[in-house]
């Protein structure tokens, strides 16, 4: 049974789905300003990672991450750059989607556009004042967070210690609220700013408001997850909360999941743009492959922080060069295996044993950190079995089946020696030949050619071997 921490209570729950078998998962997306650093990818990519392992475990997910295409930011980098707002948005979206393609990131089932849902948004706010939860005040709309007695359980805040703060806040805005612990749900329209019409007169939604509107609009009322990074906890899923749960009366999400911070640096100061200390996914991703990034993400639980650093990067290339190694020299002993073998059972056994374990670790609120680990274990094993004087086709390529599934999980594909293409194949052929002739020149030329292109060829008593370099 897959348990999850619970943000909400502060405990790891039995998951529980509202519809047996399926998975309805919000994840909160970029605002989409500026390219996505590895902070930001944080997020993306531990929530496709436990995507993926709903599926693995035989969920229907449906996954809903949103883009967050109106904020002040994005109105400021249109000032900055001399473009409209939408066309800042749509610049970033295409970036986001071509770096998280490049970290093997699967597209949302579906990735709602806050400029797409204003009528829905307005609606949603209209509900709100009829229900007493808000009130316009000079064409902005603010909502009563006192009215909600659960505001600040998300948080572990009281509402008294958030009081002290909002009081110390000044400006304008402030003199509109009731009350300094209001937060807007629509802001009055600035000149030259993009807008929309309201029954409150021109203006744009604030930022909460945006994802209780599309969450509830394509997942229901109650959705079974929703998730992002942990400093979203307060004030964005907090006040998502009590709009949600005011508007419908009912339990907005069921299960609260939040990832760790990437931090940087000897002080783990946390990766974030303000601090001006971030590494750009499109930039590193020129530099680094882009799965070394990826298993390097997944070699923490994703509540956890995680340090990076030149350093930890190069050791997840070497970690990562030893699993792939480890699948290669495997695939290429099937050529050589016998189609079975007495000890094929005890083999298979073994299998289940450590199958059974991996899920065990990852059941427990994905630990990805344990499931690794197993992983390590399980190329071990590949390699130990691979390297018998006789191997059975059955074991080996269940095993190796079962290897590029856990993979997968962590977004990790490996390519089959079958898919080189057709003028490699010709190549490493030629320089067998080569060999065979004692004309080492060719042969030599052959590698360096071969090495050129990123493929590493390994002569082994068993015959000629390749890998891709990282």
């Amino acid at each position: 049974m897959i348990q999850i921490y619970n943000t909400l209570t502060r405990e790891k729950e039995v998951f529980q789905p509202i519809q047996e078998n399926k998975v309805g998962m919000y994840v909160c997306g970029p605002t989409v300003y500026n390219y996505i650093h590895i902070g930001n990818a944080r997020s993306t990519i531990a929530f496709d990672t436990i995507r993926r392992y709903f599926e693995y475990r035989g969920y229907e997910v449906n996954y809903v991450s949103n883009f967050t295409d109106v904020d002040d930011k994005i109105i400021r980098a249109a000032k900055e750059l001399n473009l409209t707002a939408p066309e800042v948005a749509n610049r970033f979206i295409e970036a986001f989607e071509e770096d998280t393609k490049a970290l093997n990131v699967l597209p949302a089932n579906l990735h709602p556009r806050v400029m797409d849902h204003m009528p829905d948004i307005i609606t949603f706010i209209d509900a709100l004042i009829e229900k007493g939860y808000a009130y316009e005040s000079s064409g902005d709309v603010y909502y009563r967070t006192r009215k909600f007695p659960q505001y600040g359980q998300l948080s572990d805040q009281s509402v008294d210690e958030l009081e002290i703060g909002a009081s110390q806040r000044m400006g304008a805005e402030q003199q509109l609220k009731e009350d300094p612990l209001d937060f807007a749900l629509w802001k009055s329209a600035k000149p030259e700013e993009i807008s929309w019409d309201s029954p409150w007169g021109k203006g744009r939604p604030g930022w909460h408001i945006e994802c209780s509107v599309m969450a509830t609009k394509h997942l229901g009322d109650t959705i079974d997850i929703h998730g992002g990074g942990q400093d979203l906890e307060f004030p964005h899923h907090e006040n998502e909360i009590a709009q949600s749960e005011a508007k419908t009366g009912k339990t907005f999400a069921n299960y609260w999941m939040h990832n760790g911070y990437v931090t940087i640096g000897e002080d783990d100061e946390k990766m974030s743009k303000s601090l001006g200390n971030f590494v750009t996914v499109h930039e590193l991703v020129k530099k680094v492959d882009p799965q070394v990034l990826r298993f390097f993400m997944a070699t923490t639980q994703y509540r956890r922080p995680i340090r990076y650093s030149e350093t930890t990067l190069k050791e997840a290339a070497t970690n990562l060069q030893k699993l792939r190694t480890a699948f290669e020299n495997s695939q290429f002993r099937l050529a050589s295996a016998v189609e079975t073998t007495p000890e094929d059972e005890q083999k298979l056994e073994e299998l289940t044993v450590l199958e059974n374990r991996f899920t065990e670790e990852m059941d427990d609120d994905f630990n990805t950190a344990n499931g690794i680990t197993l992983v390590y274990e399980f190329a071990k094993w590949l390699n130990t079995y691979s390297e018998e004087a006789v191997v059975s086709k059955t074991v080996l390529s269940a095993g190796l089946e079962k290897y590029r599934q856990w993979l997968s999980i962590f977004g990790i594909e490996f390519l089959s020696n079958e898919l080189v293409d057709e003028e490699v194949d010709q190549l490493i052929e030629e320089r067998i030949q080569a060999r065979k002739n004692r004309d080492f020149a060719r042969s030599d030329e052959i590698r360096d050619q071969l090495k050129e292109q990123g493929i590493i060829l390994e002569d082994t008593p068993q015959g000629t071997r390749w890998r891709r370099e990282l």
